[in-house]
């Protein structure tokens, strides 16, 4: 028999951020992001930075996510990623500051640390859009997955 929810656990190397029975993730493979539900094939797939959302009933909720790994089971998803902040754990002003800072190390960047300012931009970009009310779930708009 199909399970009907999945178990989604999101831990890094510092804490557990979810532990939740859910419906639904999406989350941000290396090549795209990923529609999860229960009963899906199993498979181990890199994680991009982006933000990973997941549904409880009526309720969407979303966590930035940066680096890592997942594991897709018929009943469970499990996210061991580098780093992972709640909606509601992102400080606004702090994500706004990295990502000044980031485009400035962008302009900056003489060839050598351009891969390190970007991945800075695409971090704050992803709390950003996951502090933010109504945000889409998915990448900014001209944010690609790397």
């Amino acid at each position: 028999m199909m399970p009907e929810t999945l178990t989604l656990e999101v831990v890094t190397p510092d804490r557990a951020v979810v532990q939740e029975s859910v419906a639904e993730v999406q989350l941000p493979g290396r090549e795209g992001y990923l529609g999860i539900l229960p009963g899906h094939t199993p498979l181990l797939t890199e994680l991009a930075t982006g933000a990973l959302s997941y549904r409880q009933g009526g309720q969407t909720r979303r966590v930035a996510v940066s680096g890592g790994f997942a594991e897709v089971l018929a009943d469970r998803v499990i996210v061991l990623a580098d780093s992972a902040e709640r909606a509601e754990e992102i400080d606004l002003a702090r994500a706004r500051a990295a990502l000044a800072i980031g485009e400035k190390q962008l302009a900056a960047a003489a060839g050598g640390d351009w891969e390190t300012a970007q991945q800075a931009i695409d971090r704050a970009r992803t709390r950003l859009e996951v502090a933010t009310p109504g945000g889409t779930g998915h990448a900014a708009e001209g944010h690609a997955a790397h």
